[in-house]
């Protein structure tokens, strides 16, 4: 797998990770440097704001989920945030002055550090579980019961790794750590040896799985990736400081709360990405759906429809003209030439009548070689006129002139009605259009001819 990984995207990846991860460390770092007054109070602030953001990117995948089911592999990653959502509770609990409004001189630092590593710890397993899962995205394994097998795991999951973290911050006497000594703010050698470079090691490992496993093929794996190395880089800034009192303490929360702000902007841009596509998606399915596949010109259902709507215009004294044309003696082009050909020339004409008519105007193909044009606000005099331009321009062109898309002069027949009033229905005005190209037939072809009682 290492032999097929694309060295494109990790190149791309790596660039944006270390420019991103150092303009985020310089931004955290001058506003921790500059303002060292707000540096204590800043700490639950942005505990609230990291919470809330972590709830809305897990309210995002639930939703990406529940619009697809293939995508499984996204609930570990909704639990992982939504859990981390929960244990910032405790974090905060860990700062009971400040929710007092009387400063931050009581926060028991060691509990936040404690609901921090827990964090960390069940972040990083649901990420490489949500890796696993998407290996299996195009497997047969989205029935109900395996998906509420999983989903329950998970969820047992997050329920013990919470417990554990309530019970080893100042809530059980039986299973205690210390991290940080809340008297001297001093980071004991548990954190700093141990403890830290496990949670470094933990991410690292869930980074490498992500990069070789997914090889970052979306933006979404894209913004995993970033998240996994942005974590590790928040548990480097935290073991550069001695104590809890330093900068680093500050500047850690706010790094991270930056980051998780990028991500989910990455997401909302997926979003978008997602829903601009869902909408061209849309625009061709509609289109397909209104248009002759050959020739690109409305079909038959669009054009009646569209005559419907323009009745209001036709009682409002604005005429609606209807050419009916059929190409003459097309059956011996398609016999003598073939069915390729034939279908050449189809698509010529179509071509032409689409460009002798107005943007609002409709021109279909209603038949084999049986063709309409829609004129909105149009007499029978300019209707005339115009079947009488595109009978000429069509007539005058031979296989020469038509880049080869004729195998021989062609004519067409054309009939002229026009609506001034709602006295006919929509069927009949197409009839009387239809009609009259049948008397053009029958006078010899290659000419218009007007309805006329």
């Amino acid at each position: 797998m290492l032999l097929k990984f694309p060295l494109q995207r990790f190149l791309i990846y790596l660039t944006v990770t270390l420019i991103g991860t150092l303009v985020l460390n310089y931004f955290s770092n001058a506003v921790i440097s500059n303002v060292p007054a707000i540096a204590p109070i800043l700490f639950p602030t942005l505990t609230i704001f990291l919470m809330v953001f972590h709830t809305m990117i897990a309210v995002f995948m639930v939703m990406k989920y529940s619009c697809d089911k293939r995508r499984l592999y996204l609930m570990p990653i909704a639990f992982a945030f939504a859990t981390s959502a929960l244990l910032m509770l405790g974090t905060l609990k860990s700062y009971p002055d400040w929710f007092l409004c009387g400063g931050v001189t009581d926060a028991n630092y060691n509990d936040a550090l404690i609901f921090f590593v827990f964090r960390n710890i069940l972040m990083a397993i649901l990420f490489m579980a949500s890796v696993i899962l998407y290996v299996f995205k195009l497997r047969e394994m989205h029935s109900r019961k395996i998906h509420f097998f999983i989903l329950s795991a998970i969820v047992i999951f997050c329920a013990c790794v919470m417990e554990l973290a309530w019970l080893y911050s100042s809530n059980n006497p039986l299973l205690h750590v210390t991290f940080i000594d809340n008297v001297t703010f001093k980071y004991t050698n548990v954190w700093s040896q141990l403890i830290s470079w496990s949670m470094v090691g933990i991410w690292v490992v869930t980074l490498i799985l992500i990069l070789l496993i997914t090889q970052l093929r979306n933006i979404f794996w894209y913004s995993g990736a970033f998240f996994c190395a942005c974590y590790t880089f928040t548990i480097f800034v935290l073991m550069t400081g001695q104590e809890t009192a330093s900068y680093s303490w500050y500047q850690a929360r706010l790094f991270e709360t930056i980051a998780t702000l990028f991500l989910i902007f990455v997401l909302f841009c997926d979003v978008f990405t997602l829903y601009r596509q869902s909408n061209a998606k849309y625009r061709d399915s509609y289109q397909n759906s209104i248009r002759d596949p050959l020739t690109r010109l409305y079909n038959r259902s669009y054009f009646y429809d569209s005559f419907t709507t323009l009745l209001p215009t036709i009682a409002n004294g604005q005429p609606v003209s209807v050419i009916v044309s059929d190409l003459d003696h097309f059956k011996r082009i398609n016999d003598k030439y073939g069915h390729l050909q034939g279908d050449k020339v189809i698509q010529f004409v179509a071509k032409v009548l689409q460009d002798s008519v107005r943007q609002n105007d409709v021109a279909a193909r209603i038949g084999g070689e049986e063709f309409a044009l829609l004129l909105v606000n149009t007499s029978p005099e300019v209707a005339r006129t115009i079947a009488e331009r595109i009978r000429l321009a069509i007539s005058q062109h031979d296989t020469q002139s038509s880049h080869a898309q004729l195998p021989e002069s062609i004519t067409i027949s054309m009939g002229v009605f026009t609506a001034v009033d709602l006295s006919v229905p929509v069927e009949e005005c197409v009839r009387r259009a239809d009609e009259a190209m049948y008397r053009a037939k029958a006078a010899g072809r290659n000419r218009v001819v007007v309805w006329e009682k």
